[in-house]
């Protein structure tokens, strides 16, 4: 079965200071992989050298962001003598190339994660790099390698072409179609099967040390599997995905911890070095306690020297450059970096007080450990297990509007869930201006982080100094009203609110501090109002008041009044299949902002006010009662501001407001 291969970097046509080739050799969260030297000629070349010779089956390249090679070309070879400095192309044979994407679409805010299969049996691999793609971040013309991952089998694997024969004759008279893309590497018995554990992703954001503990309980599970003891291979499956996410998540840590290192914010980074160590005590706690983990499984795989993250690439001491943007957690690639576990691990650690206060998850509890141990090995439960047994969490007291099992998996105490790649998609640019951990609060299924990150965001924008450039304004403005429309849509009344106070915030206050001008004003309103006016028409009485409110609120501001924005949503037509509630909300609003802001300069026109109020009229059912008068409430106030002058118009509709009949046959009365 092909399996990771290992390898040393024999030779390198150079490097940059602090970016070794050597680097390739350790796949983690935080390395920073090669870069080449600045203003180098092309083409630059690594020789690999692997543990042994072997078949290689798949070759992985995870490419920088912005230091991007145009095309990486591959050579191997089966054996080079050790005196033979430099190494003489003709001893290689081509494999081939790949072309890496420029990067533009993403704004150079990605990682290309590129996978190339191949066939070929050698022990030294040549990776050849051509021009860089040219950017405004690449100012020194570099190319850079983040990781390089070989896949493969030893060549003396046996007879491995018969046993493939063998299996394609097996397949052909069960009826298996094995070249169907949907079955492709979902049966682990097969001779070509590639896990996923040992894919470049896994690697890249898992923890080193937990990813070590995956790989010892996935050998477990096959040798559970080989023996048909199916029920402990259900568990170790189920304690695999868990650790994934634990993986992830400490990675995470790992990342920020760094980063916080690089900036010389200690304290954050002791902060993040205690989260480390109290989660990771929490979980190995549990491991232990449902023997899922040995004492010498502990010890650090790996042993990182902690040294400046530079996640942009971007040099300290340069002269200014454009503003370097952050790789995103994922990559784009033909396969995503998408976390498997889609559910929170049953071991957590400690709650703080605050989210105590709020009903927060416990640690697992469970039956005591005498219980566990007494039971036989393949009957003891896992944390998973007794998750779903439904006696070792205790459920928080939510809302109803929150009450789903959703909110339940909300990942570890203290913390929001990370991003999911949909999320990583939409909130890109949000990421890259607000941090992922503030976007990831903004998106967490817990309401109390959502609101949580929307108060932080008004604490941040509040104390942004006014000499801040413009172009981190605007950038930090839109990016939050990226939030505070997903906000708007919240069914939870405080998630509301918080995002109705930072809106207000940013127009009344940021907008002015910063001179920004109508332009992002525009924007704002723009943006917020089609939502808030959806949500006047809301099941929820106390939302639909709190929305129509605010619009009448917003529509004053001597900001907004200006741009006669507002009036103009208010005059468009409602859809026949419009709710009831969101016709009479709108309707409202309607003859409120008309008493308000009167019928000159505000925005309101005859046609418009007509056009919106007139149908209403004329409805039928069960509305009329409701509906009707309040057409005709806005007419009145229309009229009594003086937007229409004829008598008889006047007078006609004045009585179909008393009335509540249609306006053309009291028009025709009028006028006999």
């Amino acid at each position: 079965m092909p399996h990771k291969i290992g390898f040393v970097v024999v030779s390198s046509s150079g490097h940059e200071d602090g970016f070794s080739a050597r680097e390739l050799m350790i796949h983690a969260p935080t390395v920073s992989g090669w870069r080449s030297p600045r203003f180098c000629q092309f083409p630059q070349e690594i020789v690999l050298q692997m543990v042994e010779r072997c078949r290689i089956r798949k070759l992985q390249l995870l490419a920088h962001q912005y230091m991007i090679s145009s095309k990486i070309e591959f050579y191997i070879s089966e054996s080079l003598p050790e005196y033979l400095v430099p190494y003489p192309a003709e001893r290689f044979r081509r494999l081939g190339y790949v072309s890496l994407c420029d990067n533009e679409k993403t704004g150079c805010k990605a990682r290309e994660l590129k996978s190339v299969h191949v066939d070929a049996v050698g022990r030294f691999l040549k990776l050849i790099f051509h021009q860089n793609h040219v950017n405004k971040y690449n100012v020194y013309n570099q190319v850079a390698l983040v990781a390089v991952n070989i896949i493969g089998d030893p060549a003396d694997f046996g007879d491995e072409r018969n046993v493939t024969s063998r299996e394609k004759l097996i397949d052909h008279y069960l009826g298996h179609n094995t070249e169907d893309p949907a079955l492709e590497g979902t049966y682990a018995g097969r001779s070509d099967y590639i896990s996923p554990l040992d894919d470049l992703a896994f690697d890249m954001y898992q923890d080193p040390e937990v990813a070590q503990i995956i790989r010892k309980l996935d050998e477990r599970k096959r040798e559970a599997v080989r023996k048909e003891r199916y029920d402990c291979a259900k568990k170790l499956k189920q304690a695999i995905a868990d650790l994934q996410k634990v993986g992830e998540r400490l990675g995470r840590y790992e990342v920020e911890k760094r980063c916080a290192v690089e900036k010389e914010d200690y304290d954050l980074a002791k902060e993040k070095k205690r989260q480390m160590q109290q989660y990771r005590a929490e979980v190995y706690q549990q491991l232990q306690l449902h023997s899922l983990l040995d004492a010498e499984q502990m010890r650090r795989p790996l042993d990182l020297p902690v040294q400046p993250l530079i996640r942009s690439g971007s040099p300290r001491h340069q002269k200014p450059v454009p503003s370097l943007p952050q790789p995103e957690e994922g990559v784009t690639e033909n396969q995503s970096a998408e976390p498997i576990l889609q559910e929170k691990p049953a071991y957590s650690p400690s709650v703080s007080p605050r989210r105590s206060a709020m009903g927060q998850f416990l640690p697992a509890t469970g039956p005591p450990a005498k219980s566990a141990e007494a039971l036989p090995y393949d009957e003891r439960p896992l944390p998973a297990a007794r998750r779903q047994q439904g006696d070792a969490l205790v459920q928080p007291e939510t809302s109803d509007a929150d009450g789903s099992e959703d909110a339940r998996r909300a990942g570890v105490p203290g913390e929001p869930e990370p991003l999911t790649e949909k999320a990583l998609r939409e909130a890109g640019a949000a990421i890259d201006v607000l941090g992922d951990t503030l976007v990831a609060g903004a998106y967490s299924k817990t309401w109390s982080y959502r609101e949580d990150a929307l108060l932080a965001l008004y604490r941040k924008m509040t104390e942004m100094p006014a000499g801040t450039p413009k172009e981190d304004v605007k950038s930090t403005l839109r990016a939050a009203v990226f939030l505070i429309r997903r906000a708007i849509k919240d069914i939870v009344t405080s998630v509301f609110q918080a995002s109705l106070k930072l809106l207000k915030m940013i127009i009344t206050h940021y907008v002015p501090k910063h001179r920004l001008g109508k332009p992002e004003t525009t924007h704002c309103v723009e943006r917020t109002v089609p939502v808030l006016l959806a949500r006047t028409g809301d099941s929820s009485a106390r939302l639909r008041i709190l929305a129509a409110n605010f619009i009448q609120e917003m529509a004053l501001f001597k900001e907004v009044k200006s741009l006669q924005i507002i009036p103009s949503y208010l005059v468009q037509p409602l859809k026949a299949n419009s709710s009831t509630h969101l016709a009479m909300s709108q309707m409202d609003l309607l003859g409120r902002l008309l008493r308000d802001l009167g019928t000159e300069g505000s925005g309101f026109t005859v046609d418009g006010v007509m056009k919106v109020s007139r149908p209403g009229t004329h409805c039928r059912g069960p509305a009329l009662p409701q509906w009707c008068p309040r057409c005709g409430d806005c007419l009145a106030v229309f009229y009594e501001g003086g937007g229409v002058k004829d008598q008889e118009t006047r007078v006609g509709e004045s009585m179909a407001r008393r009335r509540g009949c249609g306006v053309d046959d009291q028009e025709k009365r009028v006028g006999n």
